[in-house]
């Protein structure tokens, strides 16, 4: 009963650290990432479809990403679709692809997009803690239902307390590291 609350808050742990690096993966550090388009969906055939799945998608260089959609008339729906995403960036594009030029970022971007990956991080101990609730208001449970002892509940609790700790450090790890890589010019 206790392994299964363990395994539970361990594995929604996990998760929670997983969805932070893939918000990380969002954010605009020293060079382009082409995961920056991440979230952005064209209209394709009437089925919001992401990006990178209507065209290859590049990042020539730290600058720029180039965009060559698998149908030419998807040119408009792309750029367009860019525009509403607003990620800083005017797409430019010929009859064969869209081409993004990044500027180079300033400081006060960088500290900006430091700020997010901080409240990104916050969020995700925020969720760390609500699993850490969650998994101590079962063994609490458990005990008032008598089917642990006392020292078994103390014993989890503590147990419990051990893997948000451990989450909350990578947690506060991740976010120190991105914002090293954003604030480095």
């Amino acid at each position: 009963m206790l392994n299964d609350i363990y395994n539970n808050a361990k594995s929604h742990m996990e998760k929670t650290i997983e969805s932070l690096r893939r918000d990380f993966s969002t954010l605009r550090s020293g060079k382009v990432s082409i995961s920056i388009l991440d979230n952005i969906r064209i209209d394709y055939y009437g089925t919001p479809t992401p990006l990178n799945q209507v065209g290859s998608v590049i990042a020539q260089d730290a600058t720029t990403i180039i965009i060559t959609p698998w149908e030419k008339p998807l040119l408009k729906d792309i750029e367009k679709a860019i525009q509403e995403a607003n990620i800083g960036v005017n797409p430019n594009s010929d009859s064969e692809c869209v081409k993004l030029f990044f500027p180079p970022m300033t400081q006060e971007q960088r500290k900006e997009i430091a700020k997010q990956a901080k409240s990104m991080g916050e969020k995700a101990k925020v969720a760390i803690r609500n699993i850490r609730q969650d998994s101590n208001n079962g063994i609490k449970k458990l005990e008032k239902d008598k089917d642990i002892t006392e020292d078994e509940g103390k014993k989890g609790l503590d147990e419990i307390q051990k893997y948000t700790d451990e989450f909350v450090k990578k947690c506060d790890d991740m976010v120190r590291h991105k914002e090293e890589e954003v604030m480095k010019v």
